[in-house]
């Protein structure tokens, strides 16, 4: 990978605690069935909150990705029940964990959908509201803040294949366009509320190709769905539909979430196998995707989830810390990466089963799998090579010499 020649001078200061950072499953959407899903106590968290939160320690994970839970917060329109993000908060406090909040994590109040007419306007307020609350009592810490989580996915999920609220189908741009509307109202309630304010993005880093034997309309076409991944973060900054009032300054920190199956064929649908064993020409390793968001963007990059199911978690954990370096030694500014989820969750349509992705496992032969937590120990001693590898290439401060201590080392010889 070339080295880049954009400075990194102007960027904006790193403002997370930990390079490796815990990400809690906290949706609150409807799912498939029309079922309210509640993972902030499926998963045991809300219950287990200062025993995870000690559990992060011997890893050095000292900032995780919480969410609000919209739809719980906000029972009544404009009235906010903020006792249990206090709860939250609370605890961070105790562990000294930063915490990154995302405000909509799939979930809306029951009245709202993207596509109604009042929803940009409900979730700005929400934002102002959030901020003082939060403000009232830290005037003074860093807050981050993901308006809206995965605008892509969601769009896709709820607009296009009836996955979530609002349920339809070949509905995913006016989705996408409803959800956007609302994440720039919402950045600048949180802008005029907050000016000092940090806005992480979290969408889908994808890779998308056309078959090896595509003409040339069918290689264009994977060309433009790959090119869509861009479109959120694009009507952010005013690229894309300036209509909705995106400027270049509301992008702040670029998170992408990244898995096992980010990368496929278009047409037929085929997975792209993540380790590339088959040497595809085709696959792009993770830090030429990172690499490619630098250069449009220019703006730091932040790896806001990513796992593996299974048993290659050892290996997926090895390789995340391999290119998240590779992309250091390049040039591009990661700042984070975020195990996500840190403990494991189940399905959401299906709530039986459980992922085992997470970095630790929920015992399902429990009677209450959320409420217990089982370490997965070749995941956690990867993840130590991981941090060792990105270690090594986090870029260090540069050492100024002065005269003064030249004279001083002079003198002392």
């Amino acid at each position: 990978m070339p080295k880049l020649n954009a400075t990194t001078a102007t960027l904006p200061a790193n403002p997370f605690q930990t390079f490796w950072m815990g990400g809690y499953e906290c949706t609150d959407q409807l799912n498939a069935f029309g079922h309210r899903v509640d993972f902030l106590h499926t998963t045991g968290h809300l219950q287990r909150l200062d025993a995870d939160y000690q559990d992060l320690q011997p890893f050095n994970i000292g900032s995780v990705r919480e969410g609000i839970r919209w739809s719980q917060v906000e029972k009544t329109p404009y009235q906010y029940d903020w006792s249990t993000v206090q709860h939250m908060l609370d605890a961070g406090r105790r562990h000294g964990i930063q915490q990154i909040w995302d405000l909509c994590h799939f979930g809306y109040p029951d009245d709202l959908t993207p596509l109604h007419p009042m929803f940009a306007r409900r979730f700005s307020h929400l934002c102002r509201a959030f901020v003082a609350f939060y403000r009232a009592q830290r005037p003074d810490d860093t807050l981050i803040v993901t308006p809206i989580n995965e605008v892509s996915f969601m769009s896709w999920l709820g607009g296009d294949v009836r996955g979530t609220s609002p349920y339809c189908v070949g509905q995913g741009w006016e989705v996408k366009r409803g959800l956007m509307r609302a994440y720039i109202e919402g950045v600048a309630a949180l802008r005029e509320a907050d000016p000092g304010i940090r806005i992480l993005t979290t969408e889908p880093l994808i890779h998308i190709v056309a078959a090896p034997n595509a003409n040339r309309a069918q290689r264009q076409r994977a060309r433009e769905f790959d090119e869509n991944q861009f479109q959120a973060v694009d009507m952010l900054s005013g690229r894309l539909c300036p209509d909705l009032g995106g400027r270049p300054e509301y992008l702040d920190l670029l998170g992408f979430n990244y898995y096992y199956d980010n990368q496929w064929q278009l047409d037929p649908h085929q997975t792209l196998p993540w380790a590339n064993d088959f040497n595809d020409p085709r696959f792009r390793p993770l830090s030429f995707l990172l690499q490619r968001a630098w250069q449009r963007y220019h703006r730091p990059v932040v790896l806001t989830e990513t796992s593996h199911p299974g048993i290659d978690r050892p290996l997926w954990i090895e390789m995340i810390g391999r290119e998240c370096a590779a992309a250091l030694q390049a040039g591009v500014p990661v700042f984070g990466a975020c195990l996500y989820p840190i403990i494991d969750r189940p399905d959401w349509d299906h709530l039986t089963p459980w992922h085992r992705a997470g970095l630790w496992d929920a015992d399902i032969t429990a009677s209450d799998p959320g409420l217990t937590r089982v370490l997965d120990q070749p995941y956690a001693e990867a993840l130590l090579v991981a941090q060792e590898t990105v270690s090594a290439a986090i870029p260090k401060p540069l050492t100024v010499v002065t005269e003064a201590d030249v004279a001083l080392s002079l003198s002392l010889t």
